[in-house]
């Protein structure tokens, strides 16, 4: 129990896909504008790398590896992936249309995410077993969904800010994104 803790919090602080490997960065400063957007975004890839994590521990463990094609885990898995953004993309379609409006061209860009694909090949990597596959993508997917709430405050307070005319825009989130990201480096001495 103490190892999935571990991996929980270290897959959500520490090891944070978007603060500190830097992965998923397009939608990172693409959906962080509002809320509603950064948080329905967030349970999108909570839901996608959960998923996609449960799909390729099998997979990769029971078909990849015995054949001795393992070294084809990630065209499997960016297939797998995309099979799953398309059924989130329809539900989300159905169900919510406003969200699915305001997620726009992000939401299909799930599919080419690195932090969804990075998720599921860390897992092989690190040699997971299923359960532990399975919290490290929840937790990776917490941690992108806390990245995405936190940085949409930070840029409600920059827009409301007087910001000289230089870094108005685009240098402004990339000063802010760094800053963010250097916070939760800080994390590193909870878990080492």
């Amino acid at each position: 129990m103490k190892i999935l803790l571990v991996i929980l919090l270290t897959s959500m602080l520490t090891e944070n896909f978007v603060l500190v490997k830097f992965m998923g960065i397009c939608p990172f400063l693409g959906v962080s504008k509002k809320y509603d957007s950064a948080i329905g975004m967030g349970l999108a890839v909570i839901f996608v790398m959960v998923c996609a994590s449960i799909c390729t521990y099998p997979v990769y463990t029971f078909i990849l590896v015995p054949l001795g094609i393992d070294y084809m885990k990630t065209v499997a898995f960016i297939l797998l992936i995309a099979t799953f953004v398309q059924l989130v993309e329809m539900i989300i379609h159905k169900k919510v249309p406003a969200l699915y409006k305001s997620l726009g061209v992000y939401l299909p860009l799930i599919t080419t995410n690195c932090a969804v694909l990075g998720v599921t090949i860390l897992n092989t990597d690190n040699s997971y077993n299923f359960l532990q596959s399975i919290v490290n993508a929840l937790g990776g997917g917490i941690g992108f969904t806390l990245a995405l709430i936190i940085f949409a405050s930070v840029r409600s307070r920059i827009e409301a800010s007087n910001i000289p005319k230089s870094f108005a825009g685009v240098p402004s989130t990339l000063i802010a994104a760094a800053i963010v990201s250097v916070s939760f480096m800080g994390f590193t001495s909870l878990l080492a």
